[in-house]
């Protein structure tokens, strides 16, 4: 069983920056790829972003494209998330998250992930 524990969250203003991490412990990190979801008050969680076991192949929801950077450091166990040129519309709790090793790369599916964090809260003011 992997543990994640998110961090980095914080207040920003639009246009700023934030970079969160995700630090897995346990059984960790001999593990498919990795995800970043999030979730707005009175929304679904919806995927962000993913990144493959060896960091070499990442990929984005449309809407964070161009301004959101996963990466994963396996030495550390941690997976990253910068966030540049935040908008109001970010604002949501982060979660970090293990693709279930059957699922397919490239899914965006909320239940091909699990061992989910407990979030960090990112707020964007405008």
């Amino acid at each position: 069983q992997v543990q994640l524990v998110e961090s980095g969250g914080g207040l920003v203003q639009a246009g700023g920056s934030l970079r969160l991490s995700c630090a897995a412990s346990g059984r960790t990190f001999s593990n498919p790829a990795m995800g970043w979801f999030r979730q707005a008050p009175g929304k679904e969680r919806e995927f962000v972003a993913a990144i493959s076991w060896s960091g070499g192949w990442t990929y984005y929801v449309d809407s964070v494209k161009g301004r959101f950077t996963i990466s994963r450091d396996n030495a550390k166990n941690t997976v990253y998330l910068q966030m540049n040129s935040l908008k109001p519309e970010d604002t949501a709790v982060y979660y970090c998250a293990v693709k279930v090793y059957s699922a397919t790369l490239g899914t965006t599916k909320v239940t091909d992930f699990g061992s989910w964090g407990q979030g960090t809260q990112v707020t964007v003011s405008s």
